[in-house]
C-alpha cells in the first residue's frame, strides 16, 4: 500500500486553494491585476467584451468583472465631463437631462450573453462532474472486484490498466466528493498492486516507469520556480499535482525520496503564491489609505466658504486634480472598493451641485443686475439733450453713484452697458461744457473778487475799533454777493475764507460776549426792584434757556455722525456744523455766567 505523502500533499493543495478563492477568483488563465490591459475608451471595452461574448474561449469571470469596473467608471467620467461642460456654458444644471447612451445598451446586452454563456456553462460542468462522479465510482467497483480475486489479478492486470488508464482520462467530480472518491480509488489501486502477483521484471519494469513519469513531474515543478507569473505558475502547478496521483507507486525505497522532491518543488510555487497574495492585499490596504486621504481633501473642500466665482473656479481645479491622481490609483480591497469609490463621488457630486446652485444664483444676480443699469442707460439718455446745466449735471452724476453701487454682470455685457450709459453722459457733458466756455472767463473775475474780499478781512482783522463786527459783516455780505469762481478753486478758496472768518468771528464773539455780560449784570438791580421772586424767575428762564441749547447742541452732533468726510462737499459741510456747535456752545457759557451772577445778587 502507498505511503500517505500524497493526501498530505492534497491536504496543503486545499488550503492554498481556499487562500486563493479569499483573495481572487480561481478562474483558469486569470490574468494578474498588475497585467491587466488598460482600456482608454468605452469602444475599446466594447470590442473585447464582444470578443469574449461570440468568441470560442471560455469567458473568464474576473476579467468580465474588470471590463464591467473599466466601462462604467469611463461611462461616469464622461457623463460627469457633459455636465460640467453644460454648467460652464452657462447652462441650467437642473434643466439639464442625461441622454440615453447607445455604448451602454451595447455593453448591456453583450454582458447579458456572456452572463448566459459562464451559466450555460456552469451547468454543463456541474452535470458533467455529476457524470465523471458515477463512472469513477463505477471504476472503483471494477477495481474493488479485482482486490477480491487475488488468484485473477495476473490475468487481470491489463483490464486494470486500462481502468486507470480510463480513470485518468476522466475529469473533474464534485468538490465535495474528490477527496473521498480519491481515497477509496487510492485505496484499491494499493491493494490490488500489493495482491499483484507479477514476476520481479514485470514489475519492475512498472516501478521504472512510474519513477520515470514521477521525475518528469518533479523537474516539471521544479522549473516553475521560474516562472515570473506566479498565478499560472499555482495553476500548472495544480495540474501536475492531479498529474501525480494519477501515475502509479514506485519502489519502496524511493517513494520517500521522490515524494520529498516533488514536496519541496510544489511548497516553493505554494509559498510565492501566498506571498504574492500577501503583497497584493498590502497593496490593496495603502490604496485605501491613499483613496481614503483623497475623500478627506475633497469633503474638506466642499465645506469651505466661497466668497465668488474665483474661489470656486480655483476649488474645481483642485477637486479635478484630485481626480485624477484618484484615476492613477489602483484598486483598494474588494470589500471596500466599492464603499470608497461611491463616498469619493459623493463628495465630487456635492461640490459641484454647490457650485451649480451657486452660478444658477450668479446668473440670477447677473440678469438682475443688468436690468438695473438697462434703467439707468435710459435715465441718462433722457437727460443727455437737457440744457439745465446744473440740475441735470446732479442728476447724472447721482445715476453714475447708483451705477457703482449695481453688482457686477458678465464682463462682455457688462462693458457693453457701461460705453452706452457713458456716451449718454458724456452727451451731456461735452454739450454743458462747450455751453461753458463763455462762463468759465465769469469765474475767474469772481475769483479775484472774492480773494480781493478775503485780503480785506485780513486787514480787518489787524485792526480794532468799535465798529469792527459792522465791518467785518459787510464784507462778508460782499463776498455771498459775487457769483461761481471755477471748480478746481472752489474748495482752497473756501478754507481760506471761513479760516480768516473764524479768527474774526472768535473774536468778536469774545468782546460782544464780555459787553453782554457786563449790562446783564448792571439791569440785575432793575430786575430785582420788580418785586420778590424776580430774579429766581429769571434765573429759571435762563436755566431752560440753558437746556434748550444743550439738546440743540445734542441734535447737531447725532447729525453729525451720519455724515462722511469721503467728499469735498462733505468736509465743507461739515466743517459748518461744527462753527454752529461751537456758536451754542459759547452761548451756553454766557447763560452759565449770568447765572452766577443772580446767584452773587442772591447771596
Amino acid at each position: 500500500m502507498m505511503d500517505s505523502q500524497e493526501n498530505i500533499l492534497e491536504q496543503e493543495n486545499q488550503e492554498v486553494k481556499v487562500e486563493e478563492t479569499a483573495v481572487e477568483t480561481t478562474d483558469n488563465n486569470a490574468t494578474p491585476a498588475e497585467e491587466r490591459k488598460v482600456y482608454a475608451t468605452k469602444q475599446e471595452v466594447l470590442e473585447r467584451v464582444k470578443e469574449i461574448a461570440h468568441g470560442e474561449d471560455t469567458p473568464q469571470k474576473e476579467e468580465v468583472e474588470y471590463l464591467k469596473t473599466v466601462f462604467y467608471k469611463l461611462h461616469i467620467a464622461e457623463r460627469e465631463a457633459k455636465l460640467k461642460e453644460f454648467i460652464d456654458g452657462g447652462g441650467d444644471p437642473e434643466t439639464y437631462q442625461i441622454t440615453p447612451d447607445q455604448d451602454e445598451e451595447v455593453f448591456k446586452a453583450e454582458m447579458g450573453v456572456i452572463k448566459e454563456r459562464r451559466q450555460q456553462l456552469f451547468r454543463e460542468q456541474e452535470a458533467e462532474k455529476v457524470e465523471n462522479l458515477k463512472k469513477k465510482q463505477a471504476i472503483i467497483e471494477k477495481i474493488k472486484a479485482m482486490v477480491t480475486s487475488p488468484e485473477e489479478a495476473s490475468k487481470t492486470y491489463q483490464e486494470f490498466k486500462a481502468l486507470q488508464q480510463e480513470w485518468r482520462d476522466i475529469k473533474a467530480v464534485p468538490a465535495e466528493s474528490a477527496n473521498e472518491l480519491w481515497r477509496n480509488y487510492q485505496l484499491y489501486v494499493e491493494q490490488f498492486y500489493d495482491l499483484l502477483k507479477l514476476n520481479s521484471e514485470a514489475r519492475e519494469l512498472d516501478f521504472k516507469k512510474n519513477l520515470e513519469a514521477k521525475t518528469r513531474l518533479c523537474e516539471a515543478a521544479e522549473k516553475l520556480a521560474d516562472e515570473e507569473d506566479i498565478i499560472s505558475a499555482f495553476h500548472q502547478l495544480q495540474q501536475l499535482h492531479q498529474e501525480y496521483r494519477e501515475v502509479g507507486p514506485v519502489s519502496k525505497e524511493l517513494r520517500e525520496e521522490i515524494w520529498q522532491r516533488f514536496k519541496a518543488a510544489s511548497t516553493v510555487i505554494n509559498k510565492r503564491h501566498q506571498q504574492h497574495f500577501e503583497d497584493l492585499r498590502a497593496r490593496e490596504e495603502e490604496n485605501l489609505q491613499k483613496k481614503t486621504a483623497l475623500c478627506e481633501k475633497v469633503e474638506a473642500i466642499t465645506t469651505e466658504e466661497n466668497k465668488g466665482s474665483g474661489d470656486w473656479e480655483r476649488h474645481t481645479e483642485e477637486i479635478i486634480a484630485i481626480q485624477q491622481e484618484w484615476k492613477t490609483i489602483g484598486f483598494a480591497p474588494q470589500k471596500m472598493n466599492v464603499k470608497i469609490f461611491e463616498r469619493f463621488r459623493a463628495a465630487c457630486d456635492k461640490f459641484f451641485a454647490n457650485k451649480a446652485e451657486y452660478f444658477k444664483t450668479l446668473k440670477d444676480s447677473f440678469k438682475e443686475n443688468a436690468e438695473k443699469k438697462r434703467a439707468l442707460i435710459e435715465k441718462a439718455k433722457a437727460l443727455q439733450d437737457s440744457t439745465d446745466w446744473r440740475s441735470t449735471s446732479d442728476k447724472l452724476i447721482a445715476l453714475q453713484k447708483e451705477w457703482k453701487t449695481i453688482g457686477v454682470v458678465p464682463k462682455k455685457l457688462g462693458d457693453q452697458l457701461w460705453e452706452e450709459f457713458l456716451g449718454a453722459c458724456n452727451k451731456f457733458f461735452e454739450a454743458r461744457n462747450a455751453a461753458g466756455a463763455g462762463q468759465r472767463n465769469e469765474e475767474h473775475e469772481n475769483l479775484e473778487k472774492k480773494r480781493n474780499v478775503i485780503e480785506r478781512l485780513k486787514a480787518v482783522a489787524e485792526e480794532a475799533g468799535e465798529d469792527l463786527q459792522e465791518r467785518v459783516q459787510k464784507l462778508v455780505e460782499e463776498y455771498n454777493g459775487i457769483g461761481h469762481v471755477p471748480f478746481k478753486e472752489k474748495d482752497k478758496l473756501y478754507q481760506e475764507y471761513h479760516a480768516i472768518l473764524d479768527k474774526l468771528y472768535k473774536e468778536l464773539n469774545i468782546s460782544v460776549t464780555k459787553k453782554r455780560l457786563n449790562k446783564f449784570k448792571d439791569n440785575l438791580k432793575q430786575v430785582a426792584e420788580r418785586g420778590e421772586g424776580a430774579l429766581d424767575n429769571e434765573r429759571q428762564r435762563l436755566l431752560r434757556q440753558y437746556d434748550n441749547l444743550k439738546q440743540d447742541i445734542h441734535t447737531y452732533e447725532n447729525n453729525l455722525g451720519f455724515l462722511t468726510a469721503s467728499s469735498k462737499k462733505g468736509n465743507s459741510l461739515i466743517e459748518e456744523m461744527n462753527r454752529k456747535i461751537q456758536k451754542l456752545k459759547d452761548d451756553m457759557q454766557l447763560i452759565k455766567e449770568k447765572i452766577k451772577a443772580i446767584d452773587a445778587e442772591n447771596a
